[in-house]
């Protein structure tokens, strides 16, 4: 299913419409999942991805030339995914992609991108995605291993060393609970109950249950995405645990408080970017400006905020532009050069910094650590 086209505006500073066919063009592409499981990613995704392109084309778009935007919805199927990307490539002759709400359409997304050399940013929060390293394919959202390692780090600083892990099986699920497992000894935490659900379980009762009658306890971490989160959340609360419980970035958004219940999400502690507490910045925090710009348009246009996942796509769109416009043309070879030498460019989710060795950019500095108090947030470092 396509969710949308949408061409060159051919509007000059003047305000003389001209025919498109005489504007010169950038084919910008994008698959994100707007519908289906992860529509809670993909729709906001993409949301900005229009607005943002209709913003730059207003403006004269990026060095004279008006950004093409053709948009896929994949639904979240990594078929559907890898199938669109080749049409983005094959058909409507894109110079570069951005997309891939999920890991696994992310996954399918970069071996066409990898294929084809046309660079790709992706949405997703896999690991797996930037390390290793491919030519052709960088990412906006921090990393699942970053996340388990803030995580972690407050666990410590509350004098928390033993926890209890509930892990989605999907695949942010998955991928996360490996990277926890993988770092938790380096931090000094020890993971002593590790239990999963699946992406269709209503009820975590059971596994929270083992959980809370494995000796010496401590805290409960769920890595995971959607509604399974939201589930754990009520179960927690309904079986009375007196200790924390830790959730990932995926889940950092408003929507999960709802989902979840403003009660039972009472007390939550997530690492989260700044895009969440935009009305708790200081003006001279660098993310600021950007930050309260973005969200003030996107709640004017679509009379909602902007959630975490939002965010990853205006940086993803904010780091095309940039680069094409240093690049100083719409070539491939050029917009990949070019975001590979990005240094210091401030997004919602952090200041990103590429080299040939990262194709990130980000460091633990651009999560805040944040607790959910009275249905919002607050920040705790």
């Amino acid at each position: 299913m396509k969710l949308a086209i949408r061409t060159t505006l051919g509007i000059l500073a003047a305000g003389v419409a001209l025919p498109i066919a005489a504007q010169a063009e950038i084919r910008l592409g994008a698959s994100v999942s707007a519908t289906g499981p992860a529509a809670f990613l993909g729709d906001p995704e993409a949301k900005t991805i229009e607005m943002m392109v209709e913003e730059i084309n207003a403006a004269g778009g990026i060095n004279g030339e008006e950004i093409a935007l053709t948009l896929y919805d994949d639904g979240g199927d990594p078929n559907k995914a890898r199938t669109f990307a080749t049409r983005l490539v094959e058909d409507d002759e894109v110079v570069a992609i951005i997309g891939g709400s999920t890991t696994g359409t992310t996954m399918s997304i970069l071996d066409v991108a990898e294929d084809e050399g046309i660079p790709f940013i992706s949405l997703a929060g896999a690991i797996s995605i930037v390390d290793p390293v491919r030519d052709y394919v960088f990412k906006t959202p921090h990393t699942d291993r970053m996340a388990c390692e803030k995580i972690f780090a407050d666990m410590i600083a509350q004098g928390i060393t033993k926890v209890g892990m509930i892990s989605g099986t999907d695949g942010f699920g998955a991928s996360m609970q490996a990277q926890c497992s993988d770092v938790a000894g380096a931090q000094g935490v020890e993971i002593v109950a590790d239990e999963t659900y699946g992406p269709q379980d209503a009820d975590m009762t059971p596994q929270l249950t083992r959980i809370r009658n494995t000796e010496g306890v401590q805290a409960v971490l769920n890595p995971g995405f959607g509604q399974g989160p939201a589930i754990v959340t009520r179960n927690f609360a309904q079986l009375g645990f007196d200790i924390p419980l830790y959730q990932s970035h995926g889940v950092a958004s408003d929507a999960f408080i709802e989902l979840a219940g403003a009660d039972a999400a009472e007390g939550v502690r997530l690492p989260g970017t700044a895009l969440l507490i935009g009305d708790l910045l200081a003006e001279d925090d660098p993310q600021y400006k950007v930050v309260t710009e973005y969200a003030a348009a996107y709640q004017a246009k679509y009379d909602q905020a902007p959630s975490t996942f939002a965010g990853y796509a205006h940086d993803a769109v904010a780091l095309m532009v940039d680069a094409i416009t240093r690049a100083g043309e719409a070539d491939p070879d050029a917009i990949r050069d070019a975001l590979e030498e990005t240094q210091g460019f401030v997004g919602t989710t952090g200041t990103y910094s590429f080299s040939p060795k990262d194709h990130l950019g980000l460091d633990l500095t651009a999560f805040r650590m944040l607790q959910i108090t009275d249905g919002g947030w607050k920040q705790l470092d």
